[in-house]
């Protein structure tokens, strides 16, 4: 079994709670510290699973609950509320209302420096991982802390790449960390069009990335989805732990 300890941080509009994961055994570190931004359900078993499975490969994992603002809340079941038209519009009109890119990232300032103070997490650049609505503030996190930010990335992240002013793939000239995302075949939140923006964009800012599309559908990385694919999670982690290994230890 991994470590786990509970960190209640100082952030703008009150108490961050976060789970920091840490290697099993006595190891004292330290370990290149990785970031996990959870997806839109928010805080559950899968996602801690997630963590602490990142963290067995020796990283020292800091899962943030972005979902603070809005107060308590049980662990959400997607195979319920996303199936449910009235739980869904009240998940996304309470809790995912609440973690809007500039609320993530005063979270994550606050992180960052409390990360600087626990003595597991190796000083220099950090990684950030994240799913669905976490992967596209994985993005922004790079672009809004480009000196902290050694490596991102993104699984089956929304809205990375639209029309909208606040997309993502234009802050890119702000990265300085290597980017790697990983779409879904199926997922209207990563259509070709939406590639391609990624890809030309990442390209004029001559960023170490690369871009890819797995044969799965959006979310499909936590057990406790309804389109969970168990092999292309296996695939995930392929993919993840080398990457993060390269990045911050290479």
């Amino acid at each position: 079994m991994t470590r786990t300890r509970e960190l209640n941080l100082h952030s703008m509009d009150g108490t961050l709670p976060v789970t920091l994961h840490l290697p099993e055994g006595d190891a004292p570190g330290p370990f290149p510290p990785v970031i996990l931004y959870m997806d839109g359900p928010g805080i559950r078993p899968a996602v801690q699973e997630i963590a602490a499975r990142l963290s067995s490969h020796s990283f020292a994992v800091f899962l943030p609950d972005l979902f603070h603002r809005a107060g308590h809340y049980a662990p959400v079941d997607p195979m319920v509320v996303f199936t449910d038209p009235e739980l869904r519009t009240r998940h996304r009109e309470t809790l995912m209302a609440s973690a809007t890119p500039a609320n993530a990232m005063a979270d994550t300032q606050a992180l960052l420096a409390a990360i600087e103070t626990v003595p597991e997490a190796a000083p220099g650049p950090l990684g950030v991982v994240g799913y669905c609505m976490g992967g596209r503030l994985a993005l922004i996190a790079a672009a809004t802390f480009p000196e902290c930010i050694g490596a991102i990335a993104s699984f089956h992240g929304g809205g990375l790449a639209t029309e909208k002013p606040g997309s993502p793939h234009l802050l890119a000239d702000r990265i300085k960390a290597r980017v790697y995302i990983a779409g879904a075949i199926e997922d209207a939140n990563f259509t070709e069009e939406q590639k391609g923006l990624l890809v030309a964009a990442f390209e004029a800012a001559r960023l170490d990335h690369r871009i890819e599309t797995f044969p799965a559908r959006h979310g499909w990385v936590p057990r406790d989805t309804a389109v969970h694919d168990p092999a292309e999670a296996e695939h995930h982690w392929r993919e993840l732990v080398p990457f993060l290994e390269n990045a911050l230890r290479g």
